[in-house]
């Protein structure tokens, strides 16, 4: 439950930030499809307002399904500033790993970890840094990044919670899920934007609207 309601967004606020993720994230599609050459599906983005001491509980629900999975993690910084979560199932790199390769010659046998994190870190430099980049063009920011962080296989329980903002502090997560479907390949994308962030990104939504006014 939300104990700082000053920090509400309204319900058309929410929906423009919706246009907005819907927007960024075909960019980020896009991106993907060009380096890549396959068709990328995303869901309609969903958007949470949640206190930051929530937030563990509600990854951990979202991927309850998966025991372990691998997460490519990166903070980014502008006006708009958070950290983005890019999450995929267990037994997910192989096949990433043939996405770049062009071809499943890879046992289960073989010793790939590294190949494994070097396209997770691949896949999630384009997918976030496109979606995060479209983000602030769209709203009249520019973002920096910090470098990214790579986790393989790990149990998805405790896999985030060293990672989140101050648990006093309420955030936006914004959350797609995404399929490569000629691989049957599916993740998460989690965006969580910093409460500092809000004031201006409440002026910043609305001055996108007033554009087209």
């Amino acid at each position: 439950m939300l104990k700082n309601t000053k920090v509400m967004i309204t319900a058309e606020e929410t929906d423009i930030l919706q246009e907005i993720m819907n927007i960024a994230f075909g960019r980020a599609a896009a991106d993907l499809a060009e380096c890549i050459d396959i068709f990328v599906l995303l869901s309609t983005p969903d958007i949470k307002l949640l206190q930051a001491s929530d937030l563990p509980a509600y990854v951990s629900s979202e991927l309850q399904k998966f025991d372990k999975v691998s997460v490519v993690e990166q903070n980014f910084w502008g006006k708009f500033k958070g950290s983005a979560f890019l999450f995929f199932p267990s037994g997910t790199g192989r096949r990433m790993v043939s996405l770049f390769d062009g071809g499943d010659k890879f046992l289960e046998s073989d010793p790939i970890h590294e190949l494994e994190k070097e396209t997770f870190l691949e896949i999630g430099n384009i997918l976030i840094g496109a979606c995060i980049g479209k983000i602030a063009e769209l709203l009249g920011d520019v973002s920096t990044y910090s470098p990214p962080r790579v986790l393989v296989e790990k149990s998805q329980h405790d896999i985030v919670s060293n990672s989140l903002i101050a648990p006093d502090n309420v955030a936006i997560v914004l959350r797609t899920v995404f399929e490569f479907n000629e691989k049957n390949i599916s993740g998460y994308l989690f965006i969580v934007t910093k409460q500092e962030s809000f004031a201006w990104l409440k002026s910043a939504l609305n001055k996108y609207v007033e554009q087209f006014e």
